[in-house]
């Protein structure tokens, strides 16, 4: 049965999480090739300056959608910790509490995107060459970002109960119109910036509206009625939880937004070299993403069901799952990233400026997998507060100043730069470390059980 499919309380631990895992990374590969599509297509038919403003565009739009991830986290969790108390008749309040929220939560940043886009373009410092299209590009991502909400509460509502094969089929039908729409506006019809963003949400929409179709043939281990939506307790429930994640969401981003503004300050080349290299990591970050969200559902069913030893059992199976694929993608972003680079854009200079920050970058794809483990463990626990702490303490700490310190140096290197994020990275293990040790004896103390 499907039902027992999606326990993960019983059987074999590596097996249950990767079985959930693979469609979840699946679905991340193809959330990623949106932007590195995007990237791509303006990289061979577009312009350098296109390259550039889609860069900090999407770096604008990643903030948002970022928030939103964090904040739909909490959906994830909530419905996860229900299904394994056994109280399935509390979902359908999550999810039409969802609906009612996310809804105003969408008119609200469509408005600041559509009239904040020029300023906040001048505040990345975008490259004057760069800087319409840029804007063009946050607009018309802000006029659809109705869409890019609606698919990812979808996606978190089905990964809190287990579900993580319908999110990857929602989001590769939306991938496939990208890649399309893409090659239309950009390459046929020459529209650079403004076409890829408008394949951006076109392949957004279409895919929340068939999400919806699929739904409605589903057998759900739940009931929901129209009454359910609409304001109601489990907002507050789900906003707890989430809203941590979505603060360190917004300072992470915010800490990219900077990290953008500092290499911007060097040039149109530089520019386009890291906007090429950032969509290279949002790959190689995507192993750690998919252990991160799935360690939240395993071990929020196993919280619910008074399983804390197999919840700990699984914080070590996804630390030596990630760390052994992480070490090969690793060495390879550090000696070939310029094979990498070149699958976007054929300009040496660029190509040569992105290699350069992934070779600062690329010990993070081990390092992100042990942290994004913790931080995975500790939001199935709901402790969402700390893991929002030791994300400010990475960024405001380390990664910030260290970036913007190499930043200033005569002949700024972008290899330099990239070294900002692993140690930042080290030094979250060793708080997360120090707080699981902690957390571990409280819950032995708090049970009595092991």
């Amino acid at each position: 049965m499907e039902s027992s499919k999606n326990d993960f309380t019983r059987g074999s631990i590596p097996k249950k999480m990767l079985k959930f895992m693979v469609p979840v990374l699946g679905a991340l590969v193809l959330q990623a090739m949106y932007g590195a599509v995007d990237i791509l297509v303006v990289g061979w038919f577009g312009t350098t300056a296109g390259i550039s403003g889609v860069s900090t565009g999407s770096n604008i739009v990643n903030l948002v959608v970022f928030t939103v991830t964090g904040l739909s986290m909490g959906i994830t969790v909530l419905i996860g910790r229900y299904i394994g108390e056994k109280q399935e008749r509390k979902v359908g309040k999550v999810i039409g509490g969802a609906v009612c929220f996310f809804a105003v939560l969408s008119v609200i940043l469509a408005a600041v995107l559509l009239i904040f886009a020029r300023p906040l373009a001048i505040l990345m410092q975008a490259p004057e060459e760069a800087l319409d299209l840029t804007v063009i590009y946050v607009r018309i991502c802000g006029g659809g970002i109705f869409f890019i909400i609606a698919y990812n509460v979808i996606s978190s509502i089905f990964r809190g109960m287990g579900n993580s094969r319908l999110p990857l089929i929602f989001l590769a039908i939306a991938c496939a119109v990208n890649i399309v729409g893409d090659l239309f506006f950009v390459a046929v019809l020459h529209m650079n910036v403004a076409g890829a963003a408008l394949a951006t949400v076109l392949a957004q929409a279409v895919s929340v509206v068939l999400s919806l179709v699929i739904i409605r043939r589903q057998k759900l281990p739940f009931t929901m009625t129209l009454k359910d939506i609409g304001i109601n307790p489990e907002i507050w429930n789900f906003v707890k939880v989430g809203s941590p994640i979505a603060f360190q969401e917004i300072l992470t981003q915010l800490s990219f937004l900077a990290l953008c503004a500092f290499i911007n300050r060097l040039g149109l080349e530089a520019s386009s070299g890291y906007g090429v290299a950032n969509k290279i990591v949002s790959f190689i970050m995507l192993l750690p993403s998919a252990l991160m969200q799935t360690m939240s559902a395993f071990v929020a069913q196993n919280v619910g069901a008074g399983r804390e030893d197999r919840a700990r059992k699984a914080l070590f199976t996804g630390i030596g799952i990630g760390c052994a694929i992480g070490i090969f993608i690793g060495v390879f972003a550090f000696f070939r990233g310029d094979l990498m680079a070149y699958i976007f854009t054929g300009d040496p200079a660029v190509i040569r400026r992105a290699a350069q920050y992934l070779r600062g970058f690329a010990p993070e794809a081990v390092v992100t997998a042990v942290s994004f483990s913790f931080i995975g463990y500790f939001n199935g626990h709901s402790q969402t507060m700390f893991v929002m702490f030791q994300g400010l303490c990475q960024t405001f700490l380390v990664r910030l100043p260290m970036s913007y310190f190499m930043s200033i140096q005569e002949n700024a290197s972008l290899a330099w730069i990239g070294t900002a994020a692993p140690l930042a990275t080290v030094f979250g293990i060793v708080l997360n470390t120090v707080y699981f040790i902690w957390y571990h004896r409280c819950v032995i103390c708090r049970t009595g059980r092991k």
